[in-house]
């Protein structure tokens, strides 16, 4: 594998990651955005101006009402508080407090009750809108869903506003290049930052359906962000077909929230509703969620900074980028910027 690029494998077989090396750079680029002179990155942390709160439809239980109150705070981190449990500690969103990847990124700490699940598309605004420090009180441990992803939530942000703090932003980033593999395919590569205290992407998926294979290369901004957060989860019409007949066995299947209009679903050879995202005639929705809701959401558990450098992402998933965050911890790899 080429070391000057992929840097230094520390969890995955060589033979493996070195295949989906090769596939990773012969895959087409569909979008390239980067921004020619970066904004200066910012000197103090910020919280949001005001409190403000969104309310939407059980992902997990669709019959009830979810709310989110985003609220200002002093504490550092973002911090997850369930107003149905008030003897248990607020949880920080951190890698240390995550419980499971099974499905999504589960986050708990203290009893096994205090638990939010699904916590993705929700943490990926720590990034994206350079938010550092929030309290999210919530009230119970199914998170709302929405038709438009993760666009009303941005829309809270917005309208809340930033607050700017007397504490420097702390930067963090990689001391070295290095590759974590999964054991049955795709992998994630960390490249130091260059200086300018930025943070690149390049972020590829291939899947067997409509999909196909996606590719996107950019500098994360919030402004990106914020006009690629309307991208939805994805699933197959498989998936959606048994939700619809044998699911309805279980409990969890058949209270899901999902619809034909908050996730993507994706046939052998067609969408069987209406993507977003399109580029030149093609939906580049799934990989657009991939790269700043699932990816980011992973980036924003490193609780010691903001993350600066570059990331490389092919055929990952929650799973994979959580145990490479964990990695980079246990190595000792994250070091000031």
């Amino acid at each position: 594998m080429p070391e000057s690029t992929y840097g230094r494998l520390i969890s995955g077989d060589k033979d493996i990651a070195g295949r989906d090396f090769d596939a990773f750079a012969g895959q087409k680029v569909d979008l390239r955005i980067v921004s020619g002179r970066k904004a200066p990155a910012d000197e103090f942390e910020k919280t949001l101006g005001r409190a403000v709160s969104v309310t939407g439809p059980g992902t997990f239980f669709r019959r009830a009402a979810r709310t989110l109150v985003f609220e200002p705070t002093e504490e550092r981190g973002w911090w997850f508080e369930r107003s149905d449990l008030p003897t248990d500690l607020p949880t920080k969103v951190s890698v240390r407090n995550v419980w499971t990847t099974a499905r999504n990124i589960v986050l708990r700490s203290g009893s096994p009750h205090n638990y939010m699940r699904m916590v993705e598309h929700i943490i990926a605004l720590k990034l994206g809108m350079n938010i550092d420090n929030l309290l999210i009180r919530v009230d119970s441990g199914d998170p709302p869903l929405f038709d438009r992803g993760s666009l009303d939530l941005v829309e809270a942000f917005e309208q809340a506003g930033a607050s700017i703090r007397k504490t420097a932003v702390k930067y963090v980033t990689v001391r070295e290049t290095v590759t974590v593999a999964g054991a049955r395919g795709g992998f994630l590569t960390f490249a130091p930052d260059d200086g300018g205290r930025s943070l690149s992407i390049d972020c590829a998926i291939d899947f067997k359906d409509a999909i196909g294979r996606q590719r996107v290369q950019f500098d994360l901004t919030r402004d990106l962000f914020v006009e690629k957060a309307v991208a939805r989860t994805n699933t197959t019409a498989a998936m959606k077909l048994y939700c619809e007949t044998v699911g309805k066995l279980f409990a969890d299947i058949r209270n899901l929230g999902y619809t034909s209009k908050n996730i993507l679903i994706a046939g052998k050879r067609r969408y069987m509703n209406e993507p977003y995202l399109l580029h030149n005639g093609k939906s580049l929705e799934a990989v657009w969620h991939r790269a700043i809701m699932d990816l980011l959401a992973a980036v924003a558990l490193i609780d010691s900074g903001r993350f600066v450098g570059r990331i490389l992402s092919f055929k990952s998933g929650h799973a994979l980028d959580v145990d490479a965050i964990r990695l980079l911890y246990k190595h000792k790899l994250l070091v000031p910027a």
